[in-house]
């Protein structure tokens, strides 16, 4: 039987655990939900990246000596290693935390492509960063003890320790996030709008998550090749710079970057990158949403920031925004005429289509059409 989110929730707080940073994940959708209903907003905060939360979390303790909780997917783990290990560590200023992980590629269970290998490395990953975890499941009986294990440890090792969470773990929280009302586009519409207006000869590196499967529908539907689309899987905030470096070696090629609010804060600092180079040839998009839609539609940081107003004051050439279909098509043929990195804001509401599917063509095989169409 599935463990209630508040449940678990309770166990954790009776210890005094009473600050929680993240990034949201969806196998640990229903648990951050019930974060969301019980704990203040100055005390619950969804970070840029792991590292960040696992930053943050060092800091409260720091301050407070009250023992703190980051959560995230395991796939975040490769961002939150650096803070771990030479900042939380015990060789080093051994700070506690609970880490709840959310294990996906788990070995035996289905799941996509860029989670395979992380899962089936992800005990092995702890052992070798010295972690002591506990891994908890939907038919286990022993919760209460494996969280009163794992936060004792934390406390009297001064060190972080992990709760693993297999796929189905928490049984559904009661409460949905309010989807916007707003008539702005929905993503896929706005991604028509922009496929269109490429030439058969652009490059396009899209984020993970929903932008690349629904690119992946539209050439479907339209019957298009997909040899042109670099659909990244995994590497969440890394698609401009896949961008750049086609860019940098194809300089006569256009190179149109398709990326994500989320995508975009995780490693904002790449832009620095992008405009030191000046790529004549680089194109960046930005669909954003205001939210992690595709692991369970928390708000990101873009709901309260500018980004085009950094990405501006970074140096970008030229920036373009647009939230009606009518701005879109009015401004896409400049922005793609432009010389010089150029920055194009897409304001779009939050949601995609229930029946949306996921590309059924494997991530090697869409490198090996991609590099052949860099060829030409």
């Amino acid at each position: 039987m599935a463990i209630k989110p508040t449940d678990f929730y309770n166990h954790l707080t009776s210890h005094g655990i009473d600050f929680f940073a993240g990034v949201p994940d969806s196998l640990l959708k229903e648990f951050c939900l019930c974060i969301d209903d019980f704990v203040p907003k100055d005390k619950h905060i969804i970070t840029a990246n792991e590292g960040n939360a696992i930053a943050l979390a060092a800091g409260y303790y720091l301050a407070k000596k009250s023992l703190p909780l980051v959560y995230m997917q395991n796939s975040g783990l490769g961002n939150a290693i650096n803070p771990l290990l030479s900042l939380c560590d015990p060789d080093v200023y051994a700070i506690p935390m609970v880490v709840v992980v959310g294990w996906r590629g788990e070995p035996g269970v289905k799941d996509e492509p860029q989670h395979v290998k992380q899962g089936k490395v992800q005990l092995d990953l702890l052992d070798a960063m010295d972690i002591s975890y506990e891994i908890i499941s939907k038919d286990d009986e022993q919760v209460a003890r494996k969280i009163s294990d794992v936060i004792e440890t934390a406390k009297n090792d001064y060190r972080p320790t992990v709760l693993l969470i297999k796929k189905g773990t928490f049984e559904k929280y009661g409460k949905e996030i309010k989807q916007s009302d707003d008539q702005r586009m929905k993503r896929e519409e706005a991604l028509e709008i922009v496929l269109e207006s490429l030439d058969d000869n652009a490059i396009v590196v899209s984020t993970t998550g929903k932008t690349s499967r629904e690119i992946f529908e539209i050439r479907e539907k339209e019957s298009q090749s997909h040899q042109q689309d670099f659909l990244t899987v995994g590497s969440m905030g890394h698609c401009s710079s896949i961008a750049l470096g086609i860019a940098l070696a194809k300089p006569h090629r256009n190179v149109v970057c398709i990326d994500g609010d989320g995508a975009m804060l995780m490693h904002l600092g790449s832009l620095t990158t992008i405009v030191s180079f000046k790529p004549n040839n680089f194109r960046h998009i930005l669909m954003n949403n205001g939210v992690h839609e595709s692991v369970g539609g928390q708000a990101t940081a873009a709901k309260n920031i500018d980004l085009s107003a950094i990405v501006e004051a970074v140096g970008a050439s030229k920036m373009f925004k647009a939230e009606t279909p009518t701005e879109l098509k009015e401004n896409i043929p400049k922005f793609l005429s432009c010389v010089g990195p150029s920055f194009f804001e897409i304001k779009i509401c939050p949601g995609s289509r229930e029946d949306l599917g996921r590309p059924t063509i494997k991530p090697v095989d869409n490198k090996q059409d991609f590099m052949k169409f860099l060829k030409k």
